[in-house]
C-alpha cells in the first residue's frame, strides 16, 4: 500500500491552527483527568462501593466497575499519546523507515490500544464473548458493515475481527471523535475518513469515503457504521417517518419492522460498494453491548455479566445486485435485526 494514497483530501478545518488548537485542550485535559482519577482512586473506590451497597447492588458493584473502566480508558489514552509521540520522534515524523513503515507502526499501536481497552472491559465487567464466522474475515480486501448499538462497539470490530487477522482497518468516523486524543493523533496518521454528518458539502463527504476504497489489498478493510448513529426506539420512529416523507415507502415498510437497528443510511455504504468493485462485504452483527448505549444504563451495571455475541456474514461481491441496492441493503439489515431479536428473550432472562 502506498502511504498517503488512501488519505482523505485536506479540508478547510484541517488547518495547523485548528488541529493544534484542539489538541492544546484535549491532550492536557486527558492527562489531568487521568492524574486526578488515579490519585483519588482510594476515595472514589470507597465512595462507589458504599453507593453500590446502599443501592443493594453489592453483588455486582456496577458503579465501582464503571469508574474503574473510566480510569482504564484514561490510562490507555495517555499511554497511547505517549507512544504515538515517541513513534513520531524516533521516526522523525515518519521520514526514517519510510511512510509505509510509519503506517505499520501506528497500526500496531492501534492494535495494542484496542486490545487493551476491549480486554480490560471484558475483565472489569465479567463479560464473555462468542464469535461466529470469525474465519470469514481472515483476509481482505473487505468492506465491513458494523451494527452500532453503543460507544463500546467502536473497538469491537478491531479487537475481534481486524486484530486476530492482522487487517488494517480504514474507518469511516464522525469528526466529533477528533476530541479523543488517540483518534486525533494516530487516527490521522492512518487511512481513515472523519466525516461531518451535518455538512452541507455532502458530495465532498461522499468523495472522502470513496477514497478509502483505493488500493485495498489482502491485509486491509474499510469499516463503516451504516446506521450512522446509536439505536433508540425514538430514532427508529423518526427515521421511518423521514423515509415516508421522502416518498421511499418501500424502504419505510421494511424499516418499520425493525426492532433493534436503525435504517441504514445508504449514501456511505453504497458509495463504498461502488468504489470497490469485486470486494466482498462482511456484516458484523453483535448484541450484548446495549448496556452501554446510555450513561445511565452503563452506570447502573447493565454490562456486568453480559455475553457479547458476534456473527460475521460474508457476502461475495458477485452476489451484490447492481440495481435497487438500497432495498437490498435494507433487507440484509432486516436479517441482522432478526438475528438480534432471536437472542433478545435469552438476554432479558439473563441475571
Amino acid at each position: 500500500m502506498k502511504a498517503g494514497s488512501t488519505r482523505p483530501p485536506a479540508r478547510p478545518d484541517d488547518s495547523f491552527l485548528s488541529i493544534w488548537g484542539r489538541r492544546a485542550i484535549s491532550v492536557p485535559a486527558y492527562f489531568i483527568l487521568m492524574a486526578v482519577i488515579l490519585i483519588t482512586a482510594p476515595l472514589w473506590m470507597v465512595t462507589t462501593a458504599l453507593a453500590d451497597l446502599v443501592t443493594g447492588k453489592a453483588r455486582v458493584w456496577p458503579k465501582t466497575r464503571a469508574l474503574a473502566f473510566f480510569a482504564l480508558y484514561l490510562v490507555c489514552e495517555v499511554l497511547g499519546v505517549v507512544c504515538a509521540t515517541s513513534l513520531w520522534l524516533v521516526t522523525c515524523g515518519g521520514r526514517l523507515g519510510g511512510p509505509g513503515r510509519y503506517i505499520e507502526l501506528n497500526a500496531a499501536l492501534q492494535r495494542h490500544w484496542t486490545t487493551a481497552l476491549f480486554g480490560g472491559a471484558l475483565r472489569l465487567f465479567a463479560m464473555r464473548v462468542q464469535v461466529e464466522g470469525q474465519e470469514l474475515a481472515r483476509s481482505g480486501p473487505l468492506l465491513l458493515f458494523v451494527r452500532h448499538s453503543s460507544t463500546a462497539d467502536t473497538v469491537l470490530a478491531a479487537a475481534l475481527v481486524a486484530n486476530p487477522n492482522r487487517l488494517l482497518l480504514r474507518y469511516v468516523l464522525k469528526r466529533e471523535l477528533f476530541w479523543d486524543p488517540c483518534l486525533d493523533i494516530v487516527g490521522r496518521r492512518l487511512p481513515n475518513a472523519f466525516v461531518d454528518r451535518a455538512s452541507p458539502r455532502s458530495q465532498a463527504e461522499v468523495e472522502t469515503i470513496a477514497r478509502l476504497a483505493e488500493g485495498l489489498d489482502a491485509r486491509s478493510a474499510v469499516l463503516i457504521y451504516p446506521e450512522g448513529s446509536r439505536f433508540s426506539p425514538k430514532k427508529l420512529a423518526a427515521a421511518v417517518e423521514t423515509l415516508r416523507d421522502k416518498g421511499k415507502l418501500d424502504l419505510a415498510a421494511i424499516a418499520a419492522g425493525y426492532r433493534h437497528v436503525l435504517p441504514p443510511k445508504v449514501g456511505g455504504p453504497l458509495t463504498l460498494i461502488d468504489a470497490a468493485p469485486g470486494v466482498d462485504l462482511v456484516f458484523v452483527e453483535h448484541t450484548g453491548f446495549e448496556g452501554a448505549a446510555s450513561f445511565a444504563t452503563f452506570w447502573n451495571g447493565a454490562l456486568v455479566g453480559q455475553t457479547v455475541e458476534v456473527r460475521l456474514r460474508r457476502i461475495p461481491a458477485a452476489t451484490i445486485p447492481s440495481v435497487a441496492r438500497d432495498r437490498w441493503l435494507f433487507e440484509r439489515w432486516a436479517e441482522t435485526d432478526a438475528w438480534i431479536s432471536a437472542r433478545a428473550p435469552q438476554r432479558e432472562e439473563a441475571p
